[in-house]
Parts: structure tokens; C-alpha cells; sequence
């Protein structure tokens, strides 16, 4: 993975613009360079079970961490696009330490008080987003485990918010709940109809 930023960049990445339901959530982390964290790599290419490990290693090992978010209304009320950039800004600026540079996994960045770079497919090339994305994963999907607890019938802790097609069915079934992102097509569409709630 690619080196040679300044000692406090910080990798960001954020989890969750394609679900129709739950936030977006967003993690900065600055990665300490002499205790390096062995299997960094894009989180939806690592299992469950090693996401939770490599988690509990960034938050033991990194220099600085932080998570950022941007909920439900922010997201119907900005588009996702905007929640997703407002939630990595909200990441950086919450990170204890101020970083020099933020590499921003993608093609924007957000506006930030510091340098920003974005790297499209900086979760697989540059071993500070890879770490932003595992710690965004692992906290938006306990998320949606806890709420498929407080929502129960939608499946959520299975495909974590995304578009399946048992989660079509279960909102043609339930109806829209308050954690549903009216913006979102499908939601919407259910919402036009008389069977939406």
C-alpha cells in the first residue's frame, strides 16, 4: 500500500450510501507508523469476523480515530452525495489530533480546514482508508443489527439496509418506517402508492 504522506495524514472513508435505510457513516483514522496493523485492506473484501479483529487493532494502534455520520434527514434533505462528504468532514474534524492531509477514498472531498487528496480506490491502495473503511463498516453494521432489534421484519441485520430483494418485499409488506430514506426511489415510490405508509 502506498506511503510517503506526511506522519498525520489521515485515511477517510465512509460506509453506507447505497442502503435505503439507517445513517451514513464516516471514519478518519491516522495510522501510527510504528505499530503497523497486518491485513488493512477494503472492508468489503474481508469477513465479518475480520473486520471486528482488524477494528479492535485500529482503535488500539492508530494514532487517532474518529467517526463521523449524517442521519436519515440529513440525507433526504441534502441527497447522499452531500450527507456522505458532511459525514467525512464531521470524521476528520472529530479526530483528537489535526491532521497535516486527508486522503479521501474517491473522486470529491470534503471542504476541510486541512490538505485533502482524493483516491479513487484508496480502500484498497492506501492502508489509512482501508482502516477508515473497516471502522465505518463495523459500526454502521452493528448499527443495523440493533435496529433490525427495534424494526423487526425488514431484515436488516442481514443485508444491512441494501436493496435486497426480501427487503423490497418486507417494505411492500411493513411499510416505511422512520429510519427508511424517503429520497431513495424505492421508498419513495412505496410512499406515491396507497399501500405506503
Amino acid at each position: 500500500m502506498s506511503t510517503g504522506y506526511p506522519l498525520l495524514t489521515a485515511g477517510v472513508d465512509e460506509v453506507g450510501r447505497g442502503p435505503l435505510a439507517g445513517a451514513v457513516v464516516a471514519a478518519a483514522v491516522i495510522l501510527d507508523p510504528d505499530r503497523e496493523i497486518v491485513g488493512l485492506a477494503d472492508s468489503k473484501k474481508l469477513s465479518g469476523k475480520r473486520r471486528q479483529a482488524l477494528a479492535v487493532e485500529i482503535r488500539e494502534r492508530a494514532l487517532a480515530w474518529a467517526l463521523g455520520r449524517a442521519e436519515v434527514e440529513e440525507i433526504d434533505r441534502l441527497n447522499i452525495l452531500q450527507a456522505s462528504l458532511l459525514a467525512m468532514r464531521r470524521a476528520v474534524e472529530a479526530l483528537p489530533r489535526a491532521p497535516q492531509l486527508a486522503l479521501i477514498d474517491g473522486n470529491r472531498c470534503p471542504p476541510l480546514a486541512c490538505a485533502a487528496e482524493a483516491i479513487i480506490g484508496g480502500d484498497s491502495s492506501v492502508a489509512a482508508i482501508s482502516a477508515a473503511s473497516i471502522l465505518a463498516k463495523v459500526v454502521r453494521d452493528d448499527e443495523m443489527v440493533e435496529l433490525d432489534r427495534r424494526y423487526p421484519g425488514y431484515g436488516l441485520a442481514n443485508h444491512k439496509g441494501y436493496p435486497t430483494r426480501a427487503h423490497l418485499l418486507a417494505l411492500q409488506s411493513l411499510g416505511v418506517s422512520e429510519i427508511h430514506r424517503r429520497s431513495f426511489a424505492p421508498v419513495r415510490r412505496l410512499l406515491t402508492t396507497p399501500t405506503g405508509r
